[in-house]
Formats: structure tokens, C-alpha cells, sequence
């Protein structure tokens, strides 16, 4: 039996989504199903992040015990673990379909360089905050059920991420600004090159292994508001908040404005992702984050299915 065909024409779900390039349809300001990806992917970043920074760091834990005497590579294995964490929340379809920016830094960026509405970029920064706030919350309700887990992450205070108190904390925050504008330029430049875009969602982590064990000391190379914030609030570490405010977000300003005076070379995004490129600024569906909706109505440039993913031109998008 065939279930009759239901219309509904004030309900387009997928068709009216934001573009994340280009202009936003002009009866939908709003974009749930964007923040609630975002949000999503967000708390699966802090969940296996925090875990790996717990295991790998926490007295009691099988895997900190050998690295006791190697802090060095203990601070490389946190960088790469976390930013791997990173990795897996873009790899989610939940990640695919919002973009998985899962830092206000990278929002920032994209806000910067235009290929981002003002709206969706607060609702972006404000969903990446609650996914961070309930992926710790997860954490730590773990904690409550496992004693010997819970005793760990107090241990560690929920791998809260604050300022070296034997210097000045301005130190601290030249290096967040610093890391998250070296940060903000590879990402934008290995998205930039259709050759190097699949090393994108992978290079987190490797970029966390080599800075962690250089800069972490300072500040724990947060370079993510919203990643410290969290973990703050269940740890009560309120020291030096400011300084994951103004550094990164100061970092990702320097990044783009780097990248605008050409001295990367001349980069080209289509869409305000850093994985799943190819969609050229149309959301996909949860279902299926690979395939692209489109509707008769859509007024965004589809390139063919020939054309490089990240080349081309989207209304209201210009080059950075």
C-alpha cells in the first residue's frame, strides 16, 4: 500500500536551509538544523577529547603511568588525541551537515571572511558552547556512575584548560592568539587546495602534536572558547578566562586578515566547511550527508559535478 503524497508548501526542511555561502533565503533567517549539528558535533569533540586528556594525564590511569617520566610526549599525545577528537565529530553526519567549525575561532574566520551569515554565526558560537557544556556534562555524569573515573577527571579538573600562573598571564594569551592564528591560516589554506582538502579533517591533530609539547605550557592551547569555558564550569578553574576570548578570537581576526592581503597566496572557499566539501553551499541531509538538495527555487551557482569542490562562485560569496 503507497502512502498518498503530502505538500506542505510552507514546510521546506532541507530546501530553505542557509547556504553556507552565498545569501540566506530571505523567509528563514533562522537554521535549526545547522546549530543542532553543530551542537552535536561540538559535544562529541568534548566527550572524546576530555576522556583521551583524562586517560592520558589523570593519576590512577593505566596510560598516564608510563608517560610520567616523558611529559613531553604526554603533552604531544594530549594534542593529537584532542585534536583527532576533532576529527571524529567532522567525520559524524551531524559534523558533515553544519560544517563542524566546533570553535567560536573558526566561526569567526569564516563570519570574517564573509562566507557565514551574522545570525548563523551567533547561533554557530552559542550552539558550540551548549554542545560543550553538555558533552562535559556527559563526562562528568560518567564520573558519578564509575567512581574510579569520576575520581580521575577531579584529578585533572575535567581537563579545564588555564593560564601558567609563574608568568605573566599575557604570555598566555599572546600564545592562544598565536597558535589560533596558525591554526585558522593551515585550515584555510588545505581547504583552499582541492589536492590537500582531504587532509583537512586530519589535520588537527597532527597540528596539535607538534605545537602542544612548544606552547601548551603556557595557556593548554585551548584556541576554542567554548572548550575551555566548559570544562570551567564543572571544574570551578575561572583563572584567566578572558585570555580564551580575546587570544583566539584575535588570532582568527590575524588569520584573515593575513589571508586577505594574499600573504598565503590567493585562497579560494566556495562554503563555510571544513569537511564534506562539495556540497558548494547547499545543506545535505542527515540521511545522507553526501548528497546535495537543491530546489527550483534555489537561486545559489551549482557548479557540475566536474567542477573542483571549493571553486567556483556562490551569490553574496566573494574570494577571500
Amino acid at each position: 500500500m503507497r502512502l498518498p503524497h503530502l505538500h506542505l508548501p510552507y514546510l521546506h526542511i532541507h530546501v530553505h536551509d542557509r547556504p553556507l555561502a552565498g545569501d540566506p533565503h530571505p523567509h528563514n533567517p533562522f537554521h535549526w538544523k545547522l546549530y543542532f549539528c553543530e551542537a552535536v558535533a561540538t559535544a562529541v569533540l568534548m566527550i572524546l577529547g576530555l576522556s583521551a586528556v583524562i586517560l592520558l594525564t589523570a593519576p590512577g590511569s593505566p596510560l598516564s603511568a608510563p608517560l610520567l617520566h616523558h611529559p613531553y610526549i604526554q603533552t604531544a599525545l594530549c594534542g593529537l588525541c584532542f585534536g583527532l577528537s576533532g576529527t571524529a565529530a567532522a567525520m559524524t553526519p551531524f559534523g558533515k551537515v553544519s560544517g563542524a567549525h566546533i570553535n567560536p575561532s573558526v566561526t569567526l574566520a569564516f563570519s570574517l571572511a564573509k562566507r557565514i551569515g551574522g545570525i548563523d554565526a551567533l547561533n554557530y558560537m552559542i550552539a558550540q558552547v551548549i554542545g560543550a557544556f553538555l558533552g562535559t556534562a556527559m563526562v562528568y555524569e560518567a564520573g558519578k556512575l564509575v567512581a574510579w573515573w569520576g575520581n580521575m577527571a577531579v584529578a585533572v579538573h575535567y581537563g579545564a584548560t588555564v593560564p601558567y600562573d609563574h608568568i605573566s598571564i599575557w604570555w598566555a594569551m599572546w600564545s592562544e592568539m598565536f597558535v589560533t592564528a596558525a591554526l585558522i591560516a593551515m585550515l584555510y589554506w588545505l581547504a583552499a587546495h582541492p589536492r590537500w582538502k582531504f587532509i583537512t579533517p586530519w589535520s588537527g591533530g597532527l597540528f596539535f602534536l607538534v605545537m602542544n609539547p612548544i606552547t601548551a605550557w603556557l595557556s593548554g592551547n585551548s584556541v576554542n572558547f567554548a572548550r575551555t569555558l566548559a570544562p570551567a564550569l564543572f571544574a570551578g578553574e575561572w583563572a584567566g578566562l578572558w585570555v580564551y576570548v580575546v587570544g583566539p578570537f584575535a588570532g582568527a581576526s590575524l588569520a584573515v586578515m593575513a589571508i586577505r592581503m594574499n600573504l598565503l597566496g590567493k585562497l579560494h572557499l566556495l562554503e563555510a566547511r571544513l569537511v564534506n566539501f562539495g556540497h558548494h553551499g547547499r545543506v545535505p541531509g542527515l540521511d545522507d550527508p553526501h548528497r546535495k538538495l537543491n530546489h527550483p527555487d534555489d537561486h545559489l551557482h551549482i557548479p557540475p559535478a566536474s567542477e573542483p569542490a571549493g571553486e567556483g562562485t556562490a551569490p553574496g560569496a566573494t574570494h577571500i
